[in-house]
């Protein structure tokens, strides 16, 4: 019989680095049960590189790891633990490009304009690698993202601040109230197997097989609604002295918040784009990829011309509301690049910071947030709202929200960019089926945004059977964030009301189905009297929720387990939120600090290891993941995640409290073998203590060279991250 396997992601950014430190020590304690720890690399580099394989020599291919986990999602033996990848722009996706080229990887540049068939060809290749393109191809099932209970009274016991509102606040969110995607919705439920076809006045865009049961729906948003709302809300954060936000997932909706985005810079920076027209069209701006994309592509002009438009640029900054600032120390805009504005990670923050965001000034100030698609946009105005009636929330005793959230067979994978289109020609939009019959059909203009998301059936019936099992288990409330009203949400309602019952006969429980703000009504008056209460959304809700309630209830998302038990048998362990991985890197390269937090790997390792023994029963197993547990409680108890601070314990000192802690607990296991094998390990790691942190800290303020940041040199990033030679030899030895 083969020992069972973890495959641990190789990914991206501060949690790739973390690993260079953490998987030796997993592998080393994973072997004496029995574990084998892969590594297997689905970074935005390596998927790149296995894409363009054809471009590459023999010694330079890599193997396409991602359609190898595709395959083994789908086999109950499947036990991933999955870090947070980049879910690319277009931006980091050059940013990559460029320096594997560097690297000598001979791959070809990214066309942002193809003009012939092969660059055509070629972007095509390359936008398997933008946006959420790991998530839809492991995630052959649905989400189950809860905080441990040791991480939940952590939490409480040492509350993260969070800032009060002022009695007269006046921020707000804005959103559109017609138009938008919300108001344009149709849905239709599949009767039978067959081939759908979206048309534009006639012309085939696209086709694409559904089955009996799924549900299918479309929208559009029409740009011209979108621009006047824009303009308003930049007029009324100037009349009442706010600061301007815009809130958008360009990473994961890769086709539609890209365009949202670009009509918000040439909204905002609408006297430099009307002047300037004819220079950006030959200079080839693309408003979508930002202000920093355009400040880049001014150096195709002569100086002094490039000197007029940035102080015409600087003179939008005189004219407008003050704009919210990703960077305010090195003028980094909210609108500099779609990628900076991460909804589900820049609006948690504005709740957190008392309705403020950080202005040019480096000073927080009230925000109106602009969100423009009023979907989900209501759910953020009612928290916000909440707030500044009741006030900020207690950390020490307010109640804990998880989710279970819809996303196997790629579940309204965020907008489902490949049936996302930006409208060529005014006209109709509509959806046929095999035998012509048109299904959904909209009057669309030029430039709007139409799209079209479907989930299966299999799908559906897994998340509610999800649902139940974790009201069974907890007693908790659970709430379906679903609206009457929304033509999407309404056939969803459909399948509940169909499949929930058979669940309730054999175990009654309390259950809700709310719109999305009467929900987050209900849910935060529930956590505000300390109770808890699970929310059951689709999928973009899913990413929404399971980033906000963390942030406001722990300080970070990072520490939420999510387990995701896939349809066929076997599991994937996500290990929390990489939204602030950029700035750790930086630092870390500026100064040898990483301040990312493995607890989420911590966690999910041993979510992963008790998936083992539940299914072999191997007492080894058991022993070596109750262990780990105890690891888990004794680095919370102890404090030792990583400091924010250069000169004081990182993620590297972490990881050795890590090893401290489970050696330990094996130390004292009851099986006596493992005892005898870490006893010695233990007492290493305790006597050692002092001289391998000083080790650590030894290298804590200098400059470190890892060869690359999308793709990063393994030698001298183990070498940088792997500092302490005592640490290393205690480890290795095992």
């Amino acid at each position: 019989m083969s020992k069972p396997t973890i495959v641990w992601t190789k990914i991206d950014e501060a949690p790739a680095l973390a690993t260079y430190s953490l998987l030796p020590i997993v592998q080393a304690f994973a072997k004496e049960a029995g574990v084998n720890v892969e590594e297997r690399d689905i970074s935005l580099a390596g998927r790149v590189l296995a894409t363009f394989a054809d471009y590459l020599t023999e010694e330079q291919k890599i193997a396409d790891e991602l359609a190898y986990l595709g395959e083994l999602v789908k086999k109950p033996e499947a036990n991933i633990i999955k870090l947070p990848n980049i879910s690319a722009s277009i931006p980091q996706l050059k940013e990559c490009i460029a320096e594997l080229q560097e690297q000598g990887y001979n791959i070809p540049d990214f066309p942002e304009e193809p003009q012939t068939e092969e660059e055509k060809a070629i972007k095509e290749r390359y936008a398997t690698c933008l946006g959420s393109a790991v998530n839809p191809v492991l995630r052959e099932g649905n989400s189950d993202r809860r905080a441990a209970a040791a991480v939940k009274k952590y939490a409480q016991k040492h509350p993260h601040r969070l800032k009060p509102f002022a009695p007269d606040c006046k921020a707000y969110v804005a959103h559109m109230n017609d138009n938008d995607f919300y108001a344009n919705e149709q849905s239709v439920i599949i009767d039978k197997d067959t081939t759908l076809t979206i048309e534009l006045n006639g012309k085939e865009l696209k086709s694409f097989d559904v089955e009996a049961k799924e549900i299918v729906s479309s929208s559009f948003l029409s740009t011209d609604a979108l621009s006047s709302f824009l303009a308003q809300t930049v007029e009324d954060a100037r009349d009442k002295d706010l600061l301007w936000s815009i809130h958008l997932k360009a990473t994961m909706m890769k086709v539609s918040d890209p365009i949202i985005f670009g009509h918000a810079v040439k909204v905002f920076y609408k006297d430099v784009f009307d002047k300037y027209a004819k220079e950006f069209e030959e200079i080839g701006v693309n408003p979508d990829l930002g202000m920093g994309d355009l400040e880049k592509k001014l150096s195709k002009l002569p100086e002094d011309k490039q000197k007029e438009i940035k102080e015409a640029i600087q003179a939008v900054y005189e004219k407008q509301p003050n704009i919210a600032m990703v960077d305010s120390d090195n003028g980094i805009t909210n609108l500099h690049a779609s990628n900076d504005i991460i909804i589900d990670a820049s609006m948690p923050p504005v709740i957190r910071e008392g309705g403020k965001m950080w202005n040019k000034d480096g000073e927080l100030q009230e925000t109106v947030a602009v969100i423009p698609d009023r979907t989900y946009a209501r759910m953020y105005k009612e928290i916000l709202e909440d707030c500044k009636v009741n006030g900020q929330f207690d950390v020490t005793t307010m109640g804990h929200v998880s989710n279970v959230g819809l996303m196997a067979k790629k579940a309204e994978e965020y907008g489902s960019h490949p049936f996302t289109f930006k409208v060529a020609e005014d006209g109709e939009m509509v959806v046929k089926d095999a035998n012509g019959n048109v299904l959904m059909s909209h009057k669309v203009s030029k430039g709007d945004i139409w799209r079209a998301y479907k989930v299966k059936d299999i799908a559906v019936k897994d998340w509610i059977r999800l649902a139940h099992e974790r009201g069974k288990l907890t007693g908790d409330p659970i709430v379906f964030w679903l609206d009457s009203n929304r033509a999407h949400d309404s056939n969803l309602i459909k399948r509940v009301v169909e499949y929930l019952p058979e669940y309730l006969e054999k175990e009654p429980i309390e259950f809700h189905i709310m719109a999305p703000e009467l929900a987050m009504r209900y849910t935060v008056k529930r956590s505000r009297a300390g109770l808890n209460t699970i929310s059951v959304t689709g999928n973009v809700l899913r990413d929404y929720l399971t980033d906000l309630f963390p942030i406001l209830e722990l300080g970070t998302s990072a520490k939420m387990m999510s387990i995701v038990p896939l349809l066929a048998g076997g599991g994937l362990f996500e290990t929390g939120a990489g939204g602030s991985a950029p700035k750790h890197v930086e630092q870390f390269i500026k100064e040898g600090h990483l301040r990312w937090d493995s607890l989420g790997e911590f966690l999910a390792l041993a979510e992963s290891l008790r998936m083992i023994y539940n299914k072999t029963g191997d007492e080894k197993v058991k022993e070596i993941c109750e262990a780990l547990d105890k690891a888990n409680e004794a680095y919370l108890d102890n404090d030792n995640s990583p400091s924010r601070k250069c000169g004081e314990p990182d993620n590297k000192a972490s990881h050795f409290y890590l090893a401290k802690y489970w050696a330990e607990a094996l130390a004292n296991s009851e099986d006596k073998e493992l005892a005898e094998k870490f006893a010695p390990v233990a007492k290493a790691l305790a006597e050692n203590e002092d001289k391998i942190l000083s080790e650590l800290l030894a290298v804590e303020g200098n400059a470190q060279d890892i060869g690359g940041y999308y793709h990063p040199d393994d030698d001298k990033a183990t070498k940088a991250m792997r500092p302490s030679n005592t640490l290393n030899e205690i480890v290795d030895s095992i």
